[in-house]
């Protein structure tokens, strides 16, 4: 999908697009990359088409959702995948073992924190509902990485324009 592309959806479909697009970037499917969904959002605000606090309030709920499917899908299913998982490569164990405990001592910090790192933010999902973290406290700093995340790619797009992808790609 290009910016093309993007561009037009935008225009016909309006903030359902933006929501959509978003949650499906944060549900980490490909061929939706935020550095060019977030800031393409952000330049349509600027262009009056939609409000920035819309954008942000829209880039919010559709991050959050994508990230409670993806943390109910590793609560729901996790632990049978890991399972069959570790039987195949059993020299894994360790590892995730270990990442798993860092993210339990970690908690809330690191869920935010991992909202910030591309990639990441997205995965960062499943291993939490594995873990069955508590709901609220991955909500609240999933909501706050999800926020800075968004902020910082949307008003990107809403103060340079289109002088952003240059700067991206």
């Amino acid at each position: 999908m290009d910016v093309q592309m993007l561009t037009q959806y935008f225009l016909r479909y309006g903030a359902v697009f933006i929501f959509v697009i978003i949650l499906l970037e944060y549900m980490n499917l490909p061929g939706f990359p935020a550095g060019i969904i977030m800031p393409l959002a952000g330049i349509w605000a600027a262009r009056g088409q939609i409000s920035f606090f819309m954008v942000m309030t829209l880039g919010l709920a559709a991050g959050l959702l994508g990230s409670w499917i993806l943390y109910g899908i590793g609560r729901m299913g996790g632990d049978l995948f890991l399972d069959r998982y570790l039987k195949r490569f059993p020299k894994h164990e360790p590892v995730i073992q270990r990442n798993f405990e860092l993210l339990r001592t970690r908690g809330a910090a690191g869920i935010f924190i991992s909202k910030l790192i591309p990639m990441i933010r997205t995965i960062i999902s499943i291993p939490a509902g594995v873990i069955r973290m508590n709901f609220v406290k991955y909500t609240i700093s999933s909501a706050l990485g999800i926020f800075v995340w968004n902020f910082f790619l949307i008003g990107a797009g809403y103060v340079m324009g289109d002088q952003v992808f240059q700067l991206l790609s």
